[in-house]
């Protein structure tokens, strides 16, 4: 669990030492840095601190009275799971830097440290937080973290039992927002590996010059900064599971070094001439069509063949929006708990619902947790009204949302039925609406070639036909598709909004 959502504002910093001295410099580089800092003499105060305050980063020393700091990291990892920790290690104390590592901090530092190095270690720290797509927290109302009963999640479960045994690379793909860290997470707890580290990565949040120290570590002296050597995120996951998230940013003279350490299963730490072998099973996400980057370059195609082994394609919440009643009952307990609110937001009305099912969410899971953690802070009287979400979303039902059961509107949303009512009907019909879209325009690409429109919407060519028909998509279409002069479609309607 987070402190609380991160911002694009000031971080907090907690630093956590027990020497007086290494607070106060500790406390001033990082004020000098934008940081806002909050100190403790030790893991127990600092427990106190993260169920008071506001924490983003935590900056805590290894040896301290009462609760050291890898007691404190293992509370962290059971409570405040979200928010990186980076450990400080005295000389002679690295390897237990590297096991807390392994257990889940984010970096380590050893004294004397540098101060850039220290500054770009939480900067990257503060920008990996800031990337992070753990939306719900594992243990939660669903499976491995991710909430809901629909046919699009549950084919995700059933791929995600069925390869974590295996040690086969998987590639999971979605847009931000839909959760394939917790994916990547549920694999790893699921498979023989799950007593081994787990060692995460956001690519997007590393400098491009230094990827490949973070990929493969460094030795003492390879660049200005490097006082001691340090092991790479592959060598730290060895015997375990690597996850690589947005993979798609690794610089292209870094692709050929990463192929390399996936095939051969070995690499040399930046500036090191020992070569280390390692035994790690690798899980890589992105939210960028791989295949398009391949197009323009930007990515290489032997280095997708290598990641692609077991693809995994996370739906965008807008295709599975029966599971968005689910999702806001979690996020309704969860801002409760966490804002304190008194009294607590007992409801969410009708006509939230359906501004909520209607919405199209482009931020996926991420925005309808913003939504809902703005929506249950400002919520009066114990309900989530319209009036407590954002202009974006109230905009779907047209005009200014009543909260009155029948009250009138001043249009019609998408699909031309009255956003009042029970949610069943309301989702139903969203849903028929959402496929007919669909439906359509997967024809429409492909000429009205129901086998290829098909194979575009990933379902077999009489599901297909079952959803025409069910939809009086089929009135003009031949069952014969495969003619080199397929079938008009001047019968199938136009998309819901096209204003035809």
């Amino acid at each position: 669990m987070r402190g609380r959502p991160m911002t694009l504002g000031r971080k907090t910093v907690l630093v956590v030492d027990d020497e007086v001295s290494l607070r106060k410099v500790l406390s001033a580089t990082l004020k000098r840095e934008g940081f806002e800092v909050v100190t403790a003499s030790d893991g127990l105060e600092a427990i106190e601190i993260l169920s008071k305050h506001a924490i983003d980063l935590v900056l805590t020393d290894l040896r301290m009275p009462r609760l050291d700091g890898m007691g404190l990291l293992r509370v962290m990892l059971d409570k405040h799971s979200g928010i990186p920790v980076v450990v400080l290690t005295a000389h002679g104390t690295v390897d237990i830097a590297v096991e807390a590592m392994k257990l889940g901090a984010f970096d380590f530092l050893s004294k004397p440290f540098d101060q850039d190095e220290l500054k770009l270690i939480l900067h990257k720290a503060a920008a990996t937080a800031q990337l992070s797509t753990a939306e719900i927290e594992p243990g939660g109302l669903g499976r491995y973290g991710l909430i809901g009963q629909s046919a699009k999640l549950a084919s995700v479960f059933k791929m995600i039992e069925k390869v974590a045994a295996a040690p086969s690379t998987v590639l999971i793909t979605g847009e931000s927002g839909t959760g394939k860290e917790l994916v990547a997470s549920a694999i790893h707890q699921q498979s023989p590996r799950k007593d081994k580290p787990f060692i995460r990565i956001n690519c997007a949040a590393i400098p491009r010059d230094l990827i490949e120290s973070e990929l493969f570590g460094y030795e003492r002296g390879a660049f200005t900064g490097a006082v001691s050597a340090k092991p790479g995120r592959f060598e730290l996951a060895d015997q375990g599971s690597l996850f690589l998230d947005e993979i798609g940013e690794i610089p292209l003279e870094m692709q050929v070094k990463l192929l390399r350490a996936l095939q051969e299963s070995e690499f040399e730490r930046v500036g090191g001439v020992t070569t280390t072998r390692v035994d790690v099973r690798l899980i890589a996400a992105t939210n960028r069509d791989l295949r398009n980057e391949i197009t323009q370059g930007k990515f290489r195609e032997d280095l997708f063949h290598r990641l692609n082994v077991v693809p995994i394609e996370l739906p965008p919440l807008r295709a599975r929006i029966e599971d968005i009643p689910a999702l806001v009952e979690h996020f309704r307990h969860k801002y409760n708990k966490r804002l304190s609110k008194v009294p607590p937001v007992e409801r969410v009305s009708e006509a939230t619902m359906s501004c909520l099912g209607l919405y199209s969410w482009p931020g996926n899971i991420r925005e309808l947790e913003n939504v809902m953690e703005r929506a249950v802070l400002f919520a009066d009287n114990g309900e989530v009204t319209p009036e407590e979400l954002p202009d974006q979303v109230r905009k779907v039902l047209g005009g200014e949302a009543s909260d009155a059961a029948g009250g009138t509107k001043s249009d019609t949303p998408r699909g031309g039925f009255a956003p009042i009512g029970p949610l069943k009907e309301i989702v139903r019909q969203h849903t028929e609406t959402l496929e007919k879209d669909l439906i359509t325009r997967a024809l429409e690409e492909t000429g009205g070639n129901v086998t290829q429109a098909a194979r575009r919407l990933s379902i077999s060519r009489k599901s297909l036909q079952n959803k025409m028909k069910e939809l009086k998509l089929r009135e003009g279409m031949s069952d014969d598709d495969n003619d080199s002069n397929p079938p008009s479609l001047t019968s199938v309607p136009p998309p819901p909004g096209s204003g035809s």
